[in-house]
């Protein structure tokens, strides 16, 4: 897909940093930037898998002979190696220009009763303490220069529980929650916060979910045309290629066979 020379002026020179990036919706959005700009940006891609991440590195600067591509294995769940990953990388991402925040699990979908302590720190600390630090460390240095963008991977999950996300779904909540107050607080400010909620999305989100077991995975999207990591790429790239005062503050984005987090048809065969 061409973004067109508008959105490659606006990318040209950017740095950006995605985390989730070593599959699914993080790496398609890293490629699609690289494209957008015809290269001409600095991506730093974090994930906890460091070889996935060198396959994308190796990829993209096959591609493009421009691109400067940093990479790093990092776990968003620990605060210590968020800590660590900003004391090695501090040059680079003070410059930060754009933000995507889209590292996040969901850890079965036990009900609440039977839901084991571990699966629910893994998601509060993937999805909410961890998110929330990297914003508080990036948002220093886009406040000094009064720029920048903030992309915030919610989830339908954060509009409309269901029964067996109740830790999931409350996690998005929280992140709805946090992304508008953070819009709010920068509204003297030219720093743009961007929600993006995804529906049903066939990358590895199911897998990691039922820890592994892809025929149970493979399940959620039966019977369905679900999006795919690309759909969601574009959007991101979309909004962030915007005229400076222009924010597309939120998103809800389905196929079209979803009007709810539970309101899904499938076809049968």
């Amino acid at each position: 897909m061409s973004y067109g020379s508008a959105a490659a002026d606006r990318l040209r020179g950017k740095t950006i940093l995605i985390t989730g990036a070593s599959a699914g919706i993080g790496e398609q959005t890293a490629i699609d930037y690289a494209e957008a700009s015809n290269g001409e940006v600095t991506l730093i891609l974090t994930a906890r898998r460091l070889e996935k991440l060198e396959e994308l590195k190796s990829k993209l600067e096959k591609d493009f002979s421009t691109i400067k591509v940093i990479i790093a294995k990092l776990d968003v769940s620990d605060l210590k190696d968020i800590d660590t990953f900003f004391e090695t990388f501090a040059e680079a991402l003070s410059k930060v220009d754009i933000l995507v925040n889209n590292a996040g699990k969901a850890q079965g979908l036990d009900k609440i009763g039977d839901i084991k302590q571990a699966d629910i720190n893994t998601m509060f600390d993937t999805n909410v303490i961890g998110m929330i630090a990297i914003t508080q460390k990036i948002l220093k240095g886009m406040k000094e220069r009064n720029s920048g963008d903030i992309v915030q991977l919610g989830s339908i999950a954060g509009r409309d529980p269901y029964p067996g996300g109740g830790i999931y779904c409350a996690t998005k909540a929280a992140l709805r929650s946090f992304t508008h107050s953070l819009r709010k607080e920068l509204i003297d400010t030219k720093i743009r916060v961007i929600e993006v909620d995804p529906g049903n999305v066939e990358t590895e989100f199911s897998n990691v979910r039922f820890f592994g077991d892809k025929e149970r995975a493979k399940k959620v999207y039966e019977g369905t045309e679900p999006l795919i990591a690309k759909d969601i790429a574009d959007l991101i790239i979309f909004a962030t290629t915007r005229r400076e005062n222009t924010v597309i503050a939120e998103t809800l984005i389905f196929s079209t066979n979803q009007a709810s987090a539970f309101h899904l048809h499938r076809e049968t065969k």
